[in-house]
């Protein structure tokens, strides 16, 4: 395809010409054909040949090049997601029944709707300062109108609307299936890697990890009369997970965890930006964090007692111990050996593994 630059240009005004009939590359564009082969030899050299069962196993990237800005490589794109991706693959969920682990392998074709919510975006219209939590359907078929239900609170959905997107564009959904992915416009009520389901199944889909964070943050909010925005604030990016906020137990400004310099930037902008909540973040004393479980409640509540100023909550409520080097989980370990120190948990507030 032959590159002109024009946002305004649309796919069938660009040229496309075959790359085996190299006489007329080579007329047409003289030196800059031959640049453009050897960098094209030179970059398919110095990558692995495409293995597509690679690729459906999570183990292969694609490159595409092209220019968003010029329009240019857009539909190159787009075809190949058509050609390349996979169709709906089954799920796996994982419920607690009378207290036994229950699992269950979802299938697409399964009647009974059910999603789980992989991301949630806070003021993507900042003239109405609307929530759309992004739904990829595992199953069953959505209509307008159907009831809907939050599997994590067993709280019904109420979506003001739901649309699915391209680019700025939304449409409102009239049907869709599983493998579709559709936006619940919401004010609250639910976050990243919830279940959402019609209510005529009791499922919990796993599989979105949070890994604890290895950088913290102490939150100062420069005006306090501020404080109902910042928590708004708070709140809702946790929900998005754009960063890990987590509330000390024995109270005191809220930490935020990242596991890069760039999320507390980011955070920072957007707490000014959308929340008119301007804050000072300053360094603290803890580098980690670990999500903990116990055997029995009254072992997780010698722990606590044990270390209250190190418990913290996060987004999802969940149990915190915050620490200021490796040493202090092995020492915490060590004197508690029924306390199950977790490093990763589930989006949906499970922990998945122990620390090794």
């Amino acid at each position: 395809t032959v590159f002109e630059s024009g946002s305004e240009r649309r796919p069938e005004d660009f040229d496309t010409l075959p790359l085996n009939d190299a006489s007329s590359l080579e007329k047409r564009f003289g030196h800059e054909w031959t640049t453009a082969i050897e960098s094209m030899e030179l970059a398919t050299g110095a990558s692995p040949a495409w293995d597509h069962a690679a690729f459906l196993a999570g183990k292969q990237t694609p490159v595409f090049f092209g220019s968003g800005v010029n329009n240019f490589g857009v539909m190159e794109v787009l075809d190949a997601l058509v050609d390349l991706a996979p169709s709906p693959q089954s799920r796996t969920s994982s419920t607690l029944v009378n207290r036994q682990p229950v699992v269950k392998e979802v299938q697409p074709e399964d009647e009974a709707f059910s999603g789980v919510v992989f991301k949630v975006q806070a003021n993507m219209d900042a003239n109405h300062r609307d929530r759309i939590a992004f739904v990829r359907m595992a199953s069953g078929k959505y209509t307008p109108g159907m009831k809907l239900k939050v599997m994590r609170t067993a709280k019904e959905l109420r979506p003001t609307s739901v649309v699915t997107f391209m680019s700025q564009r939304r449409e409102a959904v009239e049907e869709a299936y599983a493998g579709d992915i559709v936006g619940f416009t919401t004010h609250g009520g639910v976050q990243l890697g919830d279940t959402i389901t019609d209510g005529s199944v009791n499922l919990m889909y796993t599989g979105l990890p949070f890994f604890a964070p290895e950088m913290f943050m102490t939150v100062v909010l420069k005006n306090p009369l501020r404080t109902k925005q910042l928590q708004q604030g708070l709140a809702q990016l946790g929900e998005e997970g754009a960063i890990q906020v987590f509330r000390p137990e024995m109270g005191g400004n809220m930490l935020l965890g990242a596991v890069g310099q760039l999320q507390f930037e980011v955070v920072q902008h957007r707490l000014k930006g959308e929340y008119d909540a301007d804050i000072r973040l300053e360094g603290s004393q803890y580098t980690g964090a670990r999500w903990i479980t116990a055997d029995t409640p009254k072992e997780l509540q010698e722990f606590i007692h044990a270390y209250p100023h190190r418990m913290a909550r996060d987004a999802a409520d969940t149990l915190a111990y915050l620490c200021t080097s490796p040493y202090d989980v092995r020492l915490a370990q060590e004197r508690f050996p029924k306390i199950h120190f977790h490093p990763l948990r589930e989006h949906a507030g499970l922990a998945l593994q122990n620390a090794g």
